[in-house]
């Protein structure tokens, strides 16, 4: 017996991970694709109109079709835009996971380069509140 039916009617090859026909649970797409860290997470994100799909907001349990353009909002005002390219169920690894959409996300915004902080010769211990004056007038963060 070369394929195994399913409770749905559909066959499946045994230990496959991969289904390019029919639909996958939205929550559980994202997921596995690695735009969310848990199944959890994508299921809140839908449920708090994070994710959208075609343009419309949807419930956890959506299904998904390849051809569907997901836009999921993530923390920092951060939109990603992907284009559903083949169908999984289980999680899979980052090479894998790329192959499964294509990315039509703008790139994320730079990150602001924080000034370091100031740099003290080891065994110098604490600064005096004369070299945090200092620190503070080069640092411009000085109130007076």
């Amino acid at each position: 017996m070369a394929s195994e039916t399913s409770g749905g009617g559909q066959e499946r090859t045994p230990g496959s991970t991969r289904t390019d026909e029919g639909t996958v649970r939205v929550d559980s797409w994202i997921w596995s694709v690695r735009l969310t860290k848990t199944r959890s997470a994508g299921a809140a994100a839908c449920k708090g109109g994070h994710v959208r799909v075609n343009g419309e907001r949807v419930k956890p349990a959506y299904g998904l079709r390849v051809g569907d353009e997901v836009r999921l909002r993530q923390a920092g005002n951060r939109e990603r835009i992907v284009v559903v390219k083949r169908l999984i169920r289980k999680r899979v690894g980052a090479p894998v996971a790329v192959e499964c959409y294509v990315d039509n996300s703008p790139p994320p915004p730079p990150r602001v380069a924080a000034a370091p902080a100031g740099i003290r010769d080891r065994g110098a211990g604490r600064p005096t509140k004369r070299d945090r004056r200092e620190l503070e007038r080069l640092l411009g963060s000085g109130e007076g």
